[in-house]
């Protein structure tokens, strides 16, 4: 499913002006209060995948699957109360007038159901379609709306089919609305249906399900649920697919862990063997710290793959001499360097907190849709997150023990004068090789929390 074509997955058709009467009698009946109660449980039947897990947080239902649920509300929904469904009741309406025009559709109404077709031929000497259901393989004969035109032999079409009132073998009338699927979105929603039936047969041990137009009459909103779980899974290989970039162009590397460690010649060593990454040229980033002593030059590994307009960076590993910090493109990637990590080192590596997602923001159809066109994430936005990202990480960094620190906490190590030196190097080392600092210019965590935490003097930074 093409998220980016959604606006030509639902169509409309006229309705017959007796049948859009009989529609209209049938929704003022279910907004009577007697009947709101069951209303809303029938329409949240219809729409729940919208309405559980966030689905509708993310993703709202078209106009057409609402008109569908509605549509379920009043054929085939029946309450729970002992009332009667509203094609019953606007059957044994007596307080007013109901022309017979508009009676004759209340048997196929009542006897309509929710199914999911393939279209077979447009007939242009008739003006009619052929199309056939998924479900149990019948042929009816539709009315050419002027939608058919976008529409290619074998689509998909989960609507409602309505007979004619006048008894006429093979013929129905469109429900005034379905949904356009590609071939094989259709073939997948008729798979999960299937599943989901036989669950229902087993669990119910109704064999009247094995009869299509029975089960179709009874959960055909089960074709709603399938069409909206192909939407979020769409939705979400859309997400993951997005291709986050820097303003320089070079991929974005929001995927990130951070480790103390007890052996920087161990983790040097373990990085050097990795086949996959290199080693930059040792820089130094800082001459001094905030405090005016010298932080010991941190040592960084890279991986380069190749891309459109040259080598990128998909992967930068920085060791400082407490410090582990992995950097990645992707939380695929930064997993399996966790695990990497892990086999390897074991426990010289002490594990303080990750992220994996990128910056939130609203993405628009076009940044979800458009062929491969990156999403730029702005210096602000990537030290707001990294920020947020820190703030975790460093949250108990003052009470937890230290491997720089023979064990100790920082906090207990600070009010020893043999230590209180060594906490402030950790302190000054780690506000040096802030990854804000060195990513956007700005620190993105602010240090002298952990100096007051450990009582020590803030510094002007």
């Amino acid at each position: 499913m093409k998220l980016g074509s959604e606006r030509a997955s639902g169509f409309w058709t006229p309705l017959p002006p007796s049948l859009d009467a009989v529609i209209t009698r049938l929704e003022a009946l279910s907004l009577k209060p007697h009947f709101s109660l069951q209303r809303q449980r029938a329409l949240s039947r219809a729409l729940q995948p919208y309405l559980k897990g966030g689905m509708g947080r993310v993703v709202i239902p078209l106009p057409q699957e609402t008109e569908l649920a509605s549509q379920f509300l009043f054929c085939d929904f029946y309450p729970d109360d002992g009332q009667l469904s509203l094609v019953e009741q606007l059957r044994d309406v007596v307080s007013e007038h109901i022309p017979e025009e508009e009676r004759a559709w209340l048997d196929p109404l009542k006897h309509s159901a929710m199914d999911l077709f393939e279209l077979v031929s447009l007939e242009t000497t008739t003006g009619q379609v052929a199309v056939r259901s998924l479900g149990d393989g019948r042929t009816i004969h539709l009315p050419a709306g002027d939608f058919m035109k976008d529409v290619a032999p074998g689509s998909g079409l989960l609507t409602r089919a309505i007979s004619s009132p006048k008894g006429e073998p093979g013929a129905a009338m469109w429900g005034g609305c379905g949904l356009i699927l590609l071939p094989d979105d259709a073939v997948t929603v008729m798979e999960m249906v299937t599943e989901w039936r036989r669950e229902l047969e087993i669990e119910t041990g109704s064999f009247a399900l094995g009869e299509w137009r029975e089960f179709a009459k009874r959960y055909g909103y089960l074709l709603l649920w399938a069409f909206a779980q192909l939407r979020m899974d769409a939705l979400m290989d859309a997400v993951v697919h997005i291709r986050y970039r820097c303003p320089d162009g070079q991929p974005y590397l929001y995927a990130v862990a951070l480790y103390d460690h007890s052996s920087r010649r161990l983790c040097a060593e373990q990085l050097a063997r990795m086949s996959e990454l290199v080693p930059e040229e040792p820089v130094e980033r800082t001459k001094q710290s905030a405090t005016g002593t010298r932080v010991p030059v941190a040592s960084v590994w890279v991986q380069r793959e190749r891309g459109a307009s040259g080598p990128e960076t998909v992967v930068r590993i920085t060791l400082t001499s407490s410090q582990l910090i992995v950097e990645c493109d992707s939380p695929e990637r930064l997993d399996r360097l966790k695990h990497e990590l892990a086999s390897s080192l074991g426990f010289s590596l002490r594990f303080r907190d990750e992220t994996v997602e990128p910056p939130a923001r609203k993405l628009s159809v076009e940044d979800l849709m458009v062929g491969d066109r990156p999403v730029v994430v702005t210096l602000d936005e990537d030290r707001q997150m990294l920020s947020r990202f820190l703030e975790r990480a460093y949250l108990e960094w003052a009470d937890q023990p230290h491997p720089a620190l023979k064990g100790q906490t920082p906090r207990h190590a600070a009010t020893l004068p043999s230590m209180r030196q060594t906490v402030e190097a950790l302190i000054d080392e780690m506000s040096a090789y802030d990854l804000g600092r060195w990513r956007t210019g700005l620190p993105a965590f602010e240090y002298n929390q952990l100096r007051a935490h450990v009582g020590l003097e803030e510094i002007a930074e």
